[in-house]
């Protein structure tokens, strides 16, 4: 067995988890309505929790290609979500996306911390230990 591969899964598990967890405060405990780009983040977010988890459980390292694949779309995503709050020419250019505006900022922590910014944080996460695990594995091949 890769305890290093086995490491990194588990990470990338835990940080879908923080973020699911974490996006789901947000809307149903602070009561922040998502708007669009937030559902694509969480459509993208939620089922790594379950892949994750499972692939944790059954050692299977080659679910990371997934969990990369879903979390680089993810980054991607996010990172359009958060240029749209912080870049001023992106912001004032934004198209309305439905009853909640994306440049809405709920919270702004330290002044450039906002939801698109965490579900940015753990995409990163994510992305990096899906890519540190294929690579364990086929250097354990």
């Amino acid at each position: 067995m890769n305890k290093k591969a086995d490491s990194l899964l588990f990470t990338g598990w835990a940080a879908s988890l923080i973020a699911t967890l974490g996006s789901l405060f947000f809307s149903e405990v602070m009561k922040y309505e998502p708007c669009e780009l937030c559902w694509y983040q969480r459509i993208l977010m939620y089922p790594m929790v379950i892949l994750l988890g499972v692939a944790y459980v059954r050692k299977d390292f080659k679910a990371a290609l997934y969990s990369l694949i879903l979390s680089g779309i993810g980054l991607a995503v996010s990172l359009y979500h958060y240029s749209l709050q912080k870049l001023s020419f992106l912001s004032e250019a934004a198209p309305s996306c439905g009853r909640v505006p994306c440049t809405g900022e709920y919270i702004n922590w330290m002044g450039f911390i906002t939801i698109p910014f965490l579900a940015l944080s753990g995409f990163i996460i994510i992305f990096i230990t899906s890519l540190l695990t294929l690579k364990a594995i086929k250097e354990d091949h």
